[in-house]
């Protein structure tokens, strides 16, 4: 598998990964396709022995995976209380099979250009934070993303900046690093034309895809 130059992981993430496992931890992406099209889960890594290492430091940290039937009505329950929670809040929950996608637009979450978050923005944040915690044992890719506005190279520092922010937010809300994925993927996934300022302002976002772990 190819690691992506557009992967970014948190350095909280692997340290906590460390300290649970005993050795180093990597991470490797796989990108590809909208993420309206498909779940991020592939956004795992693999160790040599084919064990994905997130689940591993979660088992290290004492939270286990889902099994069976318990999959789907873990994550339809998840994403019912999402989208109750997070109503008139600007941020989409949308869920597909077991994978609950947050897209959360450029209105509510940082300036342009800038990576610092809206105040607007905590209270949504606090929300999706209390539902981690409160269901530990799913998956959290974060997701950056611009439009194509400014230097190509630029965007995707800045997608990767706020995608980490957003992260380490949740992290410092509680949420156990070793279950978050930071991903900047800059320009080169829109959801709408970048020919028109509404256009550009839907593609400047950041996105959660919430995984089970089973």
């Amino acid at each position: 598998m190819t690691v992506r130059p557009y992967i970014v992981v948190l350095a909280a993430l692997a340290a906590a990964a460390c300290q649970t496992q005993g050795h180093d931890r990597t991470l490797i992406g796989a990108g590809g396709g909208a993420l309206a099209g498909a779940a991020v889960g592939a956004l795992t890594g693999d160790s040599d022995d084919g064990v994905d290492m997130r689940q591993r430091a979660l088992i290290g940290a004492g939270i286990g995976a889902l099994a069976g039937g318990a999959v789907g009505y873990y994550m339809d329950r998840q994403a019912a209380e999402l989208s109750r929670n997070l109503e008139g809040t600007g941020v989409a929950v949308r869920q597909q099979d077991e994978a609950i996608y947050l897209r959360m637009p450029a209105d509510v979450t940082f300036r342009t250009g800038s990576a610092a978050i809206e105040p607007q923005f905590y209270g949504p944040l606090n929300q999706v934070a209390g539902s981690l915690r409160e269901y530990p044992q799913t998956y959290v890719d974060v997701v950056g993303h611009t439009d194509s506005t400014g230097d190509q190279a630029m965007n995707q520092r800045l997608s990767e900046e706020r995608a980490n922010a957003v992260a380490q937010y949740l992290i410092g809300q509680g949420v156990h690093p070793a279950r978050i994925l930071v991903v900047g993927m800059g320009e080169m996934q829109p959801i709408a034309t970048n020919d028109t300022p509404q256009g550009r302002t839907a593609n400047r976002r950041v996105e959660m895809v919430l995984t089970p772990v089973t």
